[in-house]
């Protein structure tokens, strides 16, 4: 019987295969080679500077948002006496004249620009396959942006860049965490991201003091000016520095070609030699059987919508994935709602004189150790998804108690010991449940989970919390039992994912190892039919 493609003259034979449906096409390369292999591309990004790299981007991602909300950047209002004497406003709500309102707007503004666009960039990572020059395309959005808000001259203009911000800012949440993971030791994996989480709360902190000190020896501007310039190498460097391939995605140069023009593949066989001989012709410039430009894009773009919308299908459907996202939105909405209340809370229950200040070192110090110390245990008694589930029960349910306990004392001393290690443990949930995130889905699915995640973290959490707080403040009239009712909500936070310790996991993280089929190609039009003929 005759070998398929054993031709000995030939090392090097392509062969396409063309179907009605196909939206990219396999070139198996080659084959005259017995098993031969496309050979990876090497790339100087090691593991531990892939690391350093997403975090330092992290920490200017943080610290964009404590110099928006520092009180030497966003200032005061311009205030005028009976007397008709006017004093001048200082920062962004003075330099625009701006009412609290307004002053609120502008992190709204940002809000918006990353829900929206979150989804978006991890549908593009699923369908255009090139999740580095996606996150440089979005830090290019962000520095513009960040630099936008320094050369602004009305407050509608910074509120849109703001939104820029938002939108640049969308592509790295949704697609660091998985190349973290993908390159973190298999023992170090909770940990590694855990190490990327903490830049949050030390990166908010470092914008609140680096913003009111540009703010004060320069000018609001500059702060922004900053930032945007500190950001550039980081675009260039995923712009043009050979990238590293996410899991769950094929390799373009591995498995993909781009073909101009359809190929026939004529394969026939001659009886004296008794093997097979591959005939490719060239069917350039027959029309009638190619496959108009318009006609393919309409039909790759409705299928590749058609595929997002089955992928947030499997995600809605998936009972783990949406125990730990309703948890998340839970302790988010009460930890939103920390941040933006608690230093007047503490204010008006323990007639704190610098309460803004206490809460911020609370944040830091809580948010360092704390979310390091969850990756490390979840690390040390083995990466699962029901480990997970167990550590965020058991932090979630540890950490509300001692912050419930902490507002029933009279005593500010009693208050500061307990809110303090009530906050250890509420950190500490961070690398889990983003832990589970990226790993009750299969590889390709990662980026779309972390930004449906996001998402709905955002909007069912610490978006609508401070207003509800507030209309529950207006109407009780006393911070003690406001933020009592508020801790409260841990508990069902906790409540939630100690559900998901008896939910039936699979960790998909290998999922796709093997994975035959093509994600996201760039291939010009083919035409839609097979042309392969056998002749004896």
């Amino acid at each position: 019987m005759a070998e398929p493609f054993g031709l000995e003259e030939s090392e090097n034979i392509s062969v396409v295969v063309v179907s009605e449906n196909t939206e990219s096409a396999l070139s198996i390369s080659n084959l005259g080679k017995e098993g031969s292999s496309p050979k990876k591309k090497t790339t100087w990004w090691s593991p531990k500077w892939l690391l350093l790299n997403f975090c330092i981007m992290n920490l200017l991602n943080y610290v964009d948002r404590g110099v928006i909300a520092s009180t030497g950047v966003n200032g005061t209002p311009k205030v005028c006496k009976e007397s008709g004497e006017c004093i001048a406003g200082t920062g962004i709500q003075g330099a625009f004249n701006l009412t609290d309102f307004q002053d609120g707007v502008l992190s709204a503004s940002f809000m918006v620009g990353l829900l929206i666009a979150s989804p978006i960039f991890a549908f593009l990572a699923k369908t255009y396959n090139k999740p580095f020059k996606l996150i440089g395309v979005g830090l290019l959005i962000w520095t513009l942006g960040t630099a936008c808000c320094g050369v602004t001259s009305s407050f509608w203009n910074i509120a849109v860049c703001r939104m820029l911000v938002g939108v640049g800012e969308a592509s790295f949440i949704s697609l660091a965490a998985p190349f973290i993971d993908d390159n973190a030791p298999v023992t170090k994996k909770t940990s590694w991201l855990a190490l990327f989480y903490m830049c949050i709360p030390v990166g908010i902190a470092i914008g609140y003091v680096y913003g009111g000190f540009v703010a004060s020896h320069f000018n609001w501007r500059c702060a922004f000016f900053g930032e945007a310039i500190l950001m550039v190498p980081f675009v260039l460097l995923f712009f043009f520095m050979e990238p590293l391939q996410l899991k769950g995605f094929e390799s373009g140069e591995a498995t993909l070609t781009s073909l101009p023009e359809l190929h026939e593949v004529k394969i026939a066989e001659v009886p004296d030699q008794g093997k097979d001989v591959v005939d490719v012709a060239s069917t350039e410039g027959q029309s009638n059987k190619r496959t108009s430009t318009k006609t393919y894009l309409s039909k790759r773009t409705i299928n590749q919508i058609s595929r997002f919308l089955k992928d947030m299908r499997v995600l809605l459907l998936d009972k783990v994935y949406v125990v730990s996202v309703l948890g998340y939105a839970a302790y988010t909405f009460v930890i939103g709602a920390y941040s933006y209340w608690g230093p007047k809370a503490g204010a008006d229950i323990y007639h704190m004189t610098n309460a803004d200040m206490f809460f911020g070192g609370i944040t830091v110090f809580s948010g360092i150790f704390g979310t390091l110390a969850g990756g490390y245990c979840l690390d040390r008694i083995n990466s699962s998804i029901k480990n997970g589930f167990k550590l965020l029960t058991a932090t979630t349910a540890l950490g509300g108690t001692c912050c419930f306990a902490a507002f029933c004392f009279k005593s500010m001393y009693g208050f500061i010991a307990f809110f303090v290690f009530g906050q250890l443990f509420l950190f500490a949930a961070q690398a889990p449940v983003n832990f589970i995130g990226l790993h009750c889905v299969n590889p390709s699915s990662r980026p779309i989970s972390l930004a449906i995640s996001t998402v709905a973290g955002h909007v069912l959490g610490d978006v609508p919390s401070s207003q509800l707080v507030g209309l529950l403040q207006d109407h009780i009239h006393k911070w003690r039992t406001t933020a009592l009712i508020l801790t409260s909500i841990f508990a069902i936070a906790a409540a939630i994912w100690l559900m998901g310790i008896f939910l039936d996991s699979v960790d998909r993280y290998n999922e796709e190892d093997n994975a035959s089929t093509i994600q996201g190609s760039n291939t010009e039009p083919v035409a839609a039919e097979n042309t392969v003929e056998k002749r004896i």
